[in-house]
């Protein structure tokens, strides 16, 4: 974008924010509603229009519009109806889109780093470990300096809604040892393709969209994306049987909400903030409606579908770790991406520490409630 165009959208949200008012006061037969227009912006996600992650921007939105009094209204747009999916980084750059609703590894071909933020080596932490360290443990300084001075974009970016961990995803037939792994066409994306490639897998990064018309034409015959829930909206039990839940390929990621520069600066003080903030309230609402919905459609897979769910073996789990620390010396000969990964094992050697000792086996009381159902 030129410095001219960025300019002449500053002067139109300038004017879009704070016009209508005085335009209102000048037109005397003019309806006073004229004065409380919305301000409208313009979010691209990166998932199709039935994903549940689509549903996830709108609660995003939602909040926005309504702590913002109506000042604010966010039109959310889903991937590819400006851009595609892996796009949207440039677009909120470029001043294409204000806002984008994404994850950081979409825009991995940029730098491996962006990686770290969301889809890294786990030492140990959950997502939620890993966002308290973006906020708490200076992750986002990272992530600035990541973005702003070595990529040179005029973007500010947050996370949002740790996820659970991610399954390691649908195989036609079972898996159960690391040499069972040998030879998949496998759909991941960022440093998981590196990792499950030391594995002995060909792995291929593909958008959500994309996957299951790319097991039809056999581009991929295993692959996961994320959750129950967009697994079940994009038909991935129609092209394979056999779900694995548990992995150390992508266990500890989160949203990323990307914000224009520009757009925010134009922006009133308290508007900027409900942006931002609202990143936080939307946390909360999507957690507790992944927690409903994934559980749900999970045993919808189980008993409607005809799925066998399992758990990765610990075959599997543990050669995931030894690829891991083969992969991370490498990774360490970049000086940023080393800064991070120390980051990350500082904060995690500390607060997965006290989060272990405290937490009571949550899954001995389950079975002693619900005898029989687990089966790890």
């Amino acid at each position: 974008m030129t410095n001219k165009s960025k300019m002449d959208r500053r002067s139109f949200l300038r004017r879009a924010a704070v016009g209508a008012p005085a335009v209102a006061a000048g037109a005397l037969a003019a309806p006073a509603v004229l004065a409380q227009a919305p301000l409208v912006l313009k979010m691209q996600t990166s998932w199709g229009s039935g994903n549940i992650w689509q549903e996830f921007a709108q609660d995003y939105a939602d909040r926005v519009e309504a702590m913002s009094g109506g000042r604010l209204k966010i039109d959310v747009l889903p991937a590819g109806a400006v851009v595609a999916a892996f796009q949207v980084l440039d677009a909120v750059n470029d001043g294409v889109l204000d806002i984008a609703h994404s994850v950081p590894v979409y825009w991995y071909g940029k730098n491996k780093a962006a990686s770290l933020f969301g889809t890294g080596p786990v030492f140990g932490g959950s997502a939620t470990t890993m966002l308290s360290w973006f906020y708490e443990g200076g992750g986002k300084a990272l992530y600035d300096e990541l973005v702003n001075d070595i990529l040179g974009m005029e973007v500010d970016g947050y996370l949002g809604f740790p996820m659970f961990a991610q399954p390691f995803g649908w195989f036609k037939g079972e898996v159960n040892t690391v040499a069972d792994l040998q030879g998949f066409k496998y759909r991941t994306v960022g440093l998981a393709a590196d990792l499950l490639q030391s594995m002995g897998m060909s792995v291929a990064q593909l958008p959500g969209g994309e996957i299951v018309p790319a097991m039809e034409r056999g581009v991929i015959d295993a692959f996961e994306f994320n959750n129950p829930s967009s697994d079940k909206d994009f038909g991935a039990h129609d092209v394979a049987k056999n779900y694995y839940l548990s992995s150390y390929h992508q266990a500890s990621e989160s949203f990323e909400f990307l914000f224009n520069k520009l757009t925010m600066e134009d922006l009133d003080p308290d508007l900027r903030a409900i942006l931002k903030y609202g990143v936080e309230a939307a946390s909360t609402a999507n957690t507790a409606k992944a927690m409903r919905r994934y559980s749900a459609d999970l045993k919808w897979l189980q008993e409607e579908a005809g799925v066998t769910v399992h758990r990765t073996s610990t075959d599997i789990l543990n050669g995931q770790i030894e690829a891991w620390d083969k992969l991370i010396p490498v990774l360490e000969e970049d000086p940023f991406m080393k800064k991070c990964l120390d980051s990350q094992r500082a904060w995690v050697q500390d607060v997965t520490f006290y989060e272990l000792m405290n937490a009571p086996d949550y899954a001995l009381a389950y079975d002693h409630y619900f005898p029989g159902k687990l089966k790890l």
